[in-house]
């Protein structure tokens, strides 16, 4: 759990800035990020960048979080890209920019806060995302080191004594489940809670 909150304000941090900038200035800028800084790390698949880095830096929680959020920041990224490409034209931000406000009012007190609804809910998603992923670096052995408690460690455990104890890797695997199980239901739940389009159409 510490691990996947970690990952997910790190990737949500990096996501929301990186995105912004990108939406918001758009032209090269938005060109370099959109079409070669994320279809570059998009072209790998994010658990093995983490694999090889923690491979190449050892073991450890600041390592397995700085890893799993190398992947894990373009999710967020392109979908605050979206979501500033179509609020920077509002009339509120014109309004904004014809009072004087800087870009960094604009996008802190006008944009953001107007595109956050759909931003939360991928982080809650992707909370279930990273749980999963820091259970199989765990299992994998390079995911935090004893004497820590990890689900995918209890797992690499217990699995030399399937057939004699499998309460040792049922439970761990159990836990893993009703956890990613929890936040994907948390995700929908915020989803439906905050689009309006949602209510109503729950209403009627």
């Amino acid at each position: 759990m510490l691990v996947g909150s970690c990952v997910v304000a790190a990737s949500l941090g990096i996501g929301l800035i990186i995105g912004s900038i990108a939406g918001y200035y758009g032209g090269r800028i938005d060109r370099f990020v959109n079409v070669v800084l994320m279809n570059a790390f998009l072209s790998f698949p994010g658990i093995l960048i983490a694999i090889a880095f923690v491979a190449f830096r050892g073991p450890g929680i600041f390592n397995l979080v700085f890893a799993l959020s190398l992947g894990g920041w373009v999710g967020y990224a392109r979908l605050v890209r979206a979501q500033v490409l179509a609020a920077r034209e509002k009339e509120y931000v014109e309004a904004a920019r014809a009072l004087g406000a800087t870009d960094l009012r604009i996008l802190g007190r006008h944009i953001l806060p107007n595109i956050i609804q759909p931003v939360i809910v991928q982080a809650a998603i992707g909370m279930a995302g990273a749980i999963l992923a820091e259970a199989t670096m765990s299992f994998l052995g390079l995911g935090v080191p004893p004497p820590t408690a990890s689900w995918g460690s209890m797992l690499n455990d217990g699995r030399g004594h399937l057939f004699d104890a499998p309460h040792l890797v049922i439970f761990p695997a159990i836990a893993v489940m009703l956890a990613v199980l929890s936040f994907n239901f948390i995700g929908d739940a915020l989803r439906d809670l905050l689009d309006p389009r949602s209510r109503i159409e729950a209403g009627l």
